[in-house]
Order: structure tokens, then sequence, then C-alpha cells
């Protein structure tokens, strides 16, 4: 019995050892190319962590909010900035637990990311200030507007986020895998398998790009650095995210907004013309636009259309 129970905690820790292994393996090679460099780099001191930011041109201010998806950072808008910047002071951050900015083990709410929009917009920004938003994190600039509505003028939303999956709210189920991610190693183990080389190409191919040719291999490696640095403490974010700790009711919010509100789908989208309806019918006030021939991510496959709406809209 004895050596039955010998034998069980070596393999036990043999196991683990090579897990561990193996979590480190992806970590170097996933974060060995920099790709989230940029020479423009700050970093905002905030209560919960450094908040990373790019400051670029002139003019009106405007805040890029990446989405809240697997590897998002500002890398999300790397085509756009320049050519915005040229209009506008152009700035562009990495939410907390995403990009280069810190990511401490905590539970990501959406009051947590309103809090840090507003602060940032008063304490960096310090003018009011128009908002490019994307994906999910359209619940964020939504509800910092309808709780601070001086700190922000027009909103402009790219590929908004379904709203009955916005009021989605954290089950038994989603919070015990949360405590899973959470865990040291297997619960690393789980997130590399999650985010992977592979499976993010499924991800661009199928979600993300309408014409998989336009996908560029830095495109992928740059998302992948952004999930797993540093040390793999992304997960964190991720498993908030998908225990639906990060989702909130807007509708409320959206009711109420008297701001500029527009929003540009990527015509490809799946059901975003019925996303996009369903926003209006809540604030009829709000203008659309599409962009064909692309999906999620029409700031990186079509930036010249994204760019020329924006700026028409901000005029």
């Amino acid at each position: 019995m004895k050596n039955k129970i010998k034998t069980l905690i070596i393999l036990s820790g043999l196991t683990t050892a090579a897990i561990h292994i193996i979590n480190r393996m992806n970590y170097s090679l996933y974060t060995i190319k920099n790709c989230l460099k940029f020479y423009e780099n700050n970093y905002y001191e905030w209560r919960f962590g450094k908040i990373r930011y790019i400051k670029k041109g002139n003019g009106s201010p405007l805040l890029l909010l990446h989405d809240l998806t697997i590897g998002s950072s500002v890398y999300e808008f790397h085509k756009i900035i320049d050519e915005l910047s040229l209009n506008h002071e152009v700035y562009a951050i990495d939410l907390l637990g995403y990009g280069l900015s810190d990511k401490p083990n905590i539970t990501y709410t959406n009051y947590l990311y309103v809090q840090s929009i507003i602060d940032f917009i008063k304490n960096i920004i310090g003018k009011k200030t128009n908002i490019v938003t994307t994906g999910d994190s359209i619940q964020v600039a939504f509800m910092a507007c309808h709780n601070d509505p001086e700190v922000i003028n027009k909103i402009i939303c790219i590929n908004p986020k379904n709203l009955y999956e916005l009021n989605q709210i954290p089950s038994k189920q989603t919070k015990l895998l949360k405590i899973i991610l959470e865990t040291p190693v297997i619960g690393t183990f789980i997130y590399n398998l999650l985010t992977n080389k592979t499976s993010m190409e499924y991800t661009f191919r199928q979600d993300y790009f309408y014409n998989p040719i336009n996908i560029e291999e830095k495109d992928i490696l740059s998302y992948l650095e952004s999930a797993h640095l540093p040390d793999h403490s992304s997960k964190y974010v991720f498993a908030s995210y998908i225990a639906k700790y990060t989702n909130t009711n807007i509708i409320h919010a959206l009711k109420e907004i008297n701001h500029s509100i527009y929003m540009i789908g990527g015509e490809e989208e799946k059901e975003i013309h019925t996303t996009i309806e369903n926003y209006i019918y809540y604030n009829p006030a709000i203008e659309s636009a599409f962009i064909p021939y692309t999906k999620h991510l029409p700031h990186m496959e079509a930036p010249e259309k994204i760019i020329s709406y924006i700026n028409m809209f901000l005029l």
C-alpha cells in the first residue's frame, strides 16, 4: 500500500513538472517576437496597476478601446492610429489585463473598466473625449458615458456586442470554470490549450477576417503575445470574461444617453444587422453604416474605410 502511494505521489509530481515545462515552453514560443512594442509607449499609474497607452497627433482627443476577447490590445488599431493622428490627438490603451498593461490576479468587471476609462480621461487626456470602441468594450464606453456624461463627447462603435449576450450574468458553471482556470499549473495548461497558435489562426480565419488572404503572420503573433504576457497572467482576465463578470445590462444607459452615437458593422459579421437594429430600437438617434467584405475586425481588414467613417462622423 505504501509503495502504491509513493508511486502515485511520484507520478503526480512528474506529471505536474511536465505540465509546468510545457507551460514555460509555450510562454517562450509566443512571447519571443516582442510584437507589441511601440516607440510611443506610456504608462498610467492607476490604482489597480499600470495601464499602457499610446499617444499620437494633435487636435480633438480620440480614445481607442480594443475588444475584450483573447489577445486583444492596442495592436488592434495599428493600421489606423497614424492616419487618425493627422487630425486628432489619439490615445490607444491596453485595458487592465490586456497587452502590455498590468495583469493582476483579480476579478475583472465592467465597473472596473468603466472607472479606469473615466479616470484615464480625467487624469491623462484632461478634456471631453470622443471614443472608438469595438466588440465587447462597447459596454464600457456606454456605461462610462452614462455614469459621467461630461467626460465623453461622441461614441463610435465597431461591431457592437449583441445586447442579449451582454445581459448574461455569472452562473455556477462559469464561476467554477473561472476557479479552475486561475489555478497555478493545471489552469495555466488549460488556458494554453485554448490559446495556442492553431486556435488563434482558426479564430482569425473564421470570425475576425472575411478574406483569409488579408491575415498577416504578425496579426496572429501579436494576439498570442498579448494572450501570454507576462507569464500567462492574461488568464485571469480571460477567466473573468468567460465567467461573464465583464458583462452588464446597458439597455437603461442606452435609453438615457443623449450623446451622438455611430455604429459601424462588418457586413459579413454574424447577425450584425439585427444586433445594430436592436440598439437603434432603444436609441433611435443612433446612426449606422456597414463595410462590405469584412467581419469582426474591419479596422484591420479595411482600415482606410474605417478611417473615412471615423473622420466623417467626427467632423
